[in-house]
């Protein structure tokens, strides 16, 4: 059912979650929120080890994330860490706590919606959502083609850099040891891969001039966008989730 979603739907979806989840300086709302996205995956059975696989790099900054508010968030005082002069607070436990789950939701929630959504109608149901914008002068179908074609490039640059590096290992180069070290080792190969960039980009240009692109103008869809029941039954749920989320966030405020 979630990858039959109009991508409109998906879109405004996850927009309103964020926003939602974003707001919320509780721990509830935000974990109504990581129960509500996992609830999500699940009706859309997409594979736990792909989602894990996603989440995982971004490991690195929810660490960072919940170190930094666990240690430096003033309050009441619940450890000591001997040696360290670090101090543990209830509120510094409370803030890691909700920021890095928001984190991990997020990432995980936006990794669902390209995992449900091909490039193809995620562009046109972004291009869809800004056509109202076009009498303000946004170039819609423009800004939608950028991101089908950044979303295509993607694994073909990471294929190109994978090529890159092992061209350079044969070649008798080193890209282990710690973070830093191989940090280091990696910039070597960025002024190949930005050549290799700017090469298929022009390429792709002369392409398009050649088969006679000019915007977004005239042109029309083989598959027009058609939201169905699914759509609304999914609007109604996600309202619900975001409802909940502010009335959890409200609960206890004076």
């Amino acid at each position: 059912m979630l990858h039959r979603l109009d991508p409109r739907t998906k879109l405004l979806s996850l927009v309103a979650l964020m926003v939602a989840a974003l707001a919320s300086r509780d721990v509830a709302p935000v974990a109504l929120f990581t129960v509500f996205v996992a609830l999500v995956a699940l009706v859309g059975r997409l594979p736990l080890n792909i989602l894990l696989r996603n989440l995982r790099s971004f490991a690195w900054l929810i660490g960072v994330t919940a170190l930094l508010h666990l240690f430096m968030t003033p309050g009441t005082t619940r450890w000591v860490v001997p040696h360290a002069s670090l101090v543990v607070t209830d509120e510094g436990l409370s803030a890691a706590i909700l920021f890095s789950l928001r984190l991990a939701s997020l990432v995980t929630a936006a990794s669902m919606l390209t995992l449900s959504t091909t490039p193809i109608a995620l562009t046109d149901g972004l291009e869809s959502l800004l056509k109202p914008f076009r009498r303000l002068g946004v170039p819609a179908h423009e800004l939608a083609m950028m991101v089908s074609i950044a979303l295509r490039f993607i694994p073909v640059l990471a294929d190109e850099a994978e090529r890159l590096q092992k061209a350079q290992m044969a070649r008798g180069a080193d890209f282990t040891g710690g973070p830093i070290r191989r940090a280091r080792r990696l910039v070597p190969l960025l002024v190949p891969l930005f050549l290799s960039a700017f090469s298929r980009a022009d390429r792709l240009a002369v392409a398009m001039e050649a088969r006679g692109y000019r915007g977004g103008d005239g042109r029309t869809r083989f598959r027009p966008l058609q939201m169905g029941r699914a759509d609304a039954g999914a609007a109604i749920l996600v309202v619900l989730a975001v409802a909940g989320q502010i009335w959890l966030a409200t609960q206890g405020q004076p």
